[in-house]
C-alpha cells in the first residue's frame, strides 16, 4: 500500500469542478486534488465569467448557496460586501463567480489545502488507462498520473446549424460560442444582428450587444420562437407536495395542469422541481424522447426564467423595435462578404421561404450533446478508446446512478466520474446551482468510496 495520498484530478473549474474539488478536499481523509482548468479565470466557468451588471442570475440568492448544509452562505457573502440583494433577489452573474473564486481561495490559502491542492491552468487532451488509475496528457505535452478522474466538462459550445457555411463559420461575422466571445469586438457596421435561439443565452446576448452596440437592431429566430418568463413574487412557503416520481409523461402533464389551476403555473412548477430527476429516471427512453420533441422548449421557458430585472429590460428593448423575435426555420445562409449576410427563412407553419439581411449571427441555439461527434480532443480521444459513450438519446455522457462514466459496453469504471450538465441524460435538470451541489457531494463521496480500500 502506497503512504502518498491518492491523486484525484478535477477536470474543469467552472461551478461543477469547483465544488467537486471543494467537496474532496473538505473530507478528513487527505487527498491530493489537481484542478485542471484550459480556460482563465479559474473558478468561473462560462457562466460566471462576466462582468457585465444586466447579466444576472435566474435563480434567487437564497437558493444560490454553494454548500447543500449551509442555505445562507452566498446571501451572507452579499451582505457582507454591501450588497442589497437578499435571499428573495437576483444577484449579479459576475457576483456569483466572485462569490466561487472566494471559496476556492480561502480553501486554496488555508493550511488543510497545503500540498493537497493544485491548480493547473492547462488543457487535458487524452486520458488512458495506466495500471489501477489513470495517466492524463496535457496540452503541452506534459503528463501526470491520478488514482481517479472527475469529468466537469460544462457545457460545450453550440453546434452550427447546417446552412452555415465554412465560410461564413471562419468568419468574424459568426460567433460560434456567445459565452467566449466580447461583444464589444464586433466588427463595425448598422445592419441588423442575428440570432440564433431565443432562450436566456440570447437574452443575455441581447443585453450585452444592447449595452456596447445601442440602436443597432436585433432578430432573435427559433423554431418555436419562445422565450423565457419572468419570475414574479416571492414563491409560497410551503410549497405544494411534489408529484409521485411514478408519473408517466402524461401523468405528470396531467398533474401540472392541475396545480396549475389551483395554484398558479410558477407555483406548480416550483413544486414540480424536487420530483424531475426521480421523475426523468423513472421514464423509458422512448417516454424521454417524446417529452424532448414536444415539451422540453415549453418546459424551458417556464422553469428557466428571467429574473424581473432582466425581464423588464427585454420587454422594453421588444416594445421600443430594437429587439425581434421570429418562429421559424433557418433554411439557407449566403455569406457576401464585405456585403453581409443573406438569410432565407421560413415562418412556422407556413411554407412561404423569407429573408432578411444581417452583419452577424450569433449562435445561441444551446450546447451541443452528442459527444461521440464531438472535436474536443479530451471527447475525441475518450470516445476513441471507447471509455466512453453519449446517452441513448445523446444529450451528453453515459452515466450511471452513482456517476460514474459507461464505457462503450455499458460498464461503469468505479475511478472515472463526469458531474454537471454533461450528465443531462441521466438526470435532465442538472443546469442549476441547486442540483449540481448536490450532485458534487455525491460524486466526491463516491470516489473516496472507491479509494476506501488505499487507507490505512
Amino acid at each position: 500500500m502506497s503512504s502518498s495520498p491518492p491523486v484525484i484530478a478535477v477536470i474543469g473549474a467552472g461551478f461543477s469542478g469547483v465544488m467537486t474539488a471543494l467537496h474532496l478536499l473538505r473530507q478528513p481523509w487527505p487527498v491530493k486534488v489537481v484542478l485542471v482548468e484550459r480556460r482563465g479565470p479559474i473558478g468561473l466557468g462560462a457562466a460566471y465569467a462576466t462582468d457585465d451588471p444586466a447579466h444576472r442570475l435566474n435563480v434567487r440568492a437564497g437558493n444560490m448557496s454553494a454548500w447543500p448544509d449551509r442555505p445562507d452562505d452566498f446571501v451572507d457573502w452579499l451582505a457582507g460586501r454591501g450588497r442589497e440583494v437578499g435571499p428573495g433577489g437576483f444577484a449579479t452573474r459576475g457576483d456569483y463567480g466572485r462569490y466561487l473564486q472566494g471559496l476556492l481561495t480561502a480553501l486554496a490559502e488555508g493550511p488543510a489545502a497545503v500540498g493537497r491542492l493544485v491548480i493547473t491552468p492547462d488543457e487535458i487532451t487524452a486520458i488512458t488507462r495506466a495500471g489501477q488509475g489513470w495517466t492524463l496528457t496535457c496540452g503541452m505535452g506534459r503528463a501526470f498520473e491520478a488514482d481517479a478522474v472527475v469529468l466537469a466538462l460544462g457545457n460545450p459550445p453550440p453546434r452550427p446549424p447546417e446552412a452555415i457555411g465554412a465560410d461564413l463559420a471562419g468568419s468574424r461575422a459568426y460567433v460560434a460560442d456567445p459565452w467566449r466571445w466580447d461583444p464589444a469586438a464586433l466588427p463595425p457596421g448598422e445592419g441588423p444582428i442575428l440570432v440564433l435561439g431565443t432562450g436566456l443565452t440570447m437574452i443575455d446576448a441581447a443585453l450585452s450587444l444592447a449595452r456596447t452596440a445601442p440602436g443597432r437592431p436585433l432578430i432573435a429566430l427559433s423554431r418555436r420562437g419562445l422565450t423565457p418568463r419572468e419570475h414574479q413574487g416571492a414563491p409560497p412557503s410551503p410549497l405544494p407536495d411534489p408529484p409521485s416520481p411514478s408519473l408517466t409523461p402524461a401523468g405528470a402533464l396531467a398533474w401540472l395542469r392541475t396545480a396549475t389551476e389551483r395554484h398558479g403555473w410558477r407555483t406548480a412548477i416550483d413544486a414540480l422541481r424536487p420530483a424531475t430527476q426521480a421523475l426523468w429516471r423513472g421514464w423509458s427512453v422512448r417516454q424521454r424522447g417524446a417529452f424532448l420533441r414536444h415539451g422540453r422548449a415549453f418546459w424551458d421557458v417556464h422553469r428557466h426564467r428571467l429574473s424581473p430585472q432582466v425581464a423588464e429590460q427585454a420587454a422594453l428593448m421588444r416594445a421600443e423595435g430594437g429587439l425581434r423575435i421570429l418562429a421559424g426555420k433557418l433554411e439557407r445562409v449566403d455569406f457576401l462578404e464585405g456585403q453581409g449576410i443573406d438569410v432565407a427563412w421560413r415562418p412556422r407553419g407556413t411554407r412561404q421561404q423569407r429573408r432578411l439581411r444581417a452583419d452577424l449571427i450569433v449562435n445561441c441555439t444551446g450546447p451541443s450533446a452528442d459527444v461521440e461527434q464531438s472535436v474536443e480532443p479530451l471527447i475525441a480521444s475518450l470516445a476513441g478508446q471507447g471509455l466512453i459513450r453519449a446517452d441513448p438519446l445523446r444529450l451528453g455522457l453515459d452515466v450511471d446512478a452513482g456517476h460514474r462514466v459507461l464505457d462503450a459496453q455499458g460498464r461503469a469504471h468505479p475511478t472515472l466520474l463526469a458531474v454537471g450538465p454533461i450528465t443531462r441524460g441521466a438526470l435532465w435538470e442538472i443546469n442549476a446551482v441547486p442540483d449540481i451541489r448536490v450532485q458534487a457531494a455525491e460524486a466526491a463521496e463516491e470516489v473516496l468510496r472507491a479509494l476506501a480500500p488505499r487507507r490505512a
